[in-house]
């Protein structure tokens, strides 16, 4: 652990010390990476997550290591939910200053044998989820006329990749959303940005066949898959005052793969 983890283990000083954030999908993966970055950097976290048990267990888990975590039951999909998520921050931690629209969820078959559901579906969690949590936000933000929304699109919404048509179209849509949102809300001071994560170790990656993680590792020039706090590490400087002038980018996360 680091000098500076030391210090805001306590919620002292660290590069989000004193913020609020709400991150969506957090119970596991990169969701549960940018939440414990938040925290470690003395960030309040509200971890937000359709698995309710999981979701239990990782708050707990922290909040007996005296991190100030709360967790909340959250269908991305449901405006009911993302307006519960923003009024539970408030009413918990007094505040809220970042979100994090993380949730996300794959159905991956090629066109001819993918479902309208399953489009449907992955849409509705990765893009849909996103506008309505954005959405739940925006006025508060507005009026307290500061705020960072970070969208977790990934490289698939880029390069596209073949049996992903509704991941890749839904990626590619959060870029969309983010440049829109960065110029409807910019001028209340509200930052909007986008990270796009590459082939990341994950519990989702890991379960491809080891043959398809291999091949697509092999197009990283860095040699190797990422790790989750590697990406937690780009939303922790999108949410930080280092970030103060960027608003509507795309930062890539993918040790070189798809440039």
């Amino acid at each position: 652990m680091t000098a500076l983890h030391e210090e805001t283990q306590g919620g002292g000083r660290g590069l989000v010390a004193g913020q609020v954030a709400i991150v969506t999908g957090a119970a596991q993966g990169i969701g549960l990476a940018i939440a414990d970055a938040f925290l470690a950097e003395g960030a309040s976290v509200l971890l937000a997550d359709v698995d309710q048990a999981k979701v239990d267990a990782v708050v707990a888990e922290r909040v007996g290591r005296g991190l100030p975590a709360a967790g909340l039951l959250c269908d991305v999909t449901s405006e009911g939910d993302q307006e519960a998520l923003v009024a539970t921050a408030q009413e918990t931690f007094g505040r809220l200053d970042v979100l994090v629209n993380n949730a996300g969820i794959t159905k991956d078959r090629y066109l001819g044998k993918m479902s309208v559901t399953d489009f449907e579906a992955v849409i509705d969690v990765s893009l849909k989820g996103a506008w309505l949590g954005t959405r739940a936000v925006s006025g508060l933000f507005r009026e307290q006329k500061s705020g960072a929304i970070i969208n977790m699109s990934s490289l698939s919404g880029k390069i596209g990749n073949p049996g992903q048509t509704n991941y890749s179209a839904a990626k590619a849509g959060l870029i969309g959303l983010t440049k829109a949102a960065a110029k409807e809300l910019g001028p209340s001071g509200v930052r909007v940005n986008a990270i796009q994560p590459g082939l990341v170790s994950t519990e989702m990656t890991l379960s491809m066949k080891p043959e398809i993680f291999a091949a697509k590792e092999a197009e990283v020039p860095l040699g190797r898959a990422g790790r989750a706090d590697e990406v937690a590490a780009a939303a922790l400087f999108l949410a930080s005052p280092l970030a103060s002038y960027v608003n509507g980018a795309v930062l890539e996360v993918t040790g070189g793969r798809g440039i």
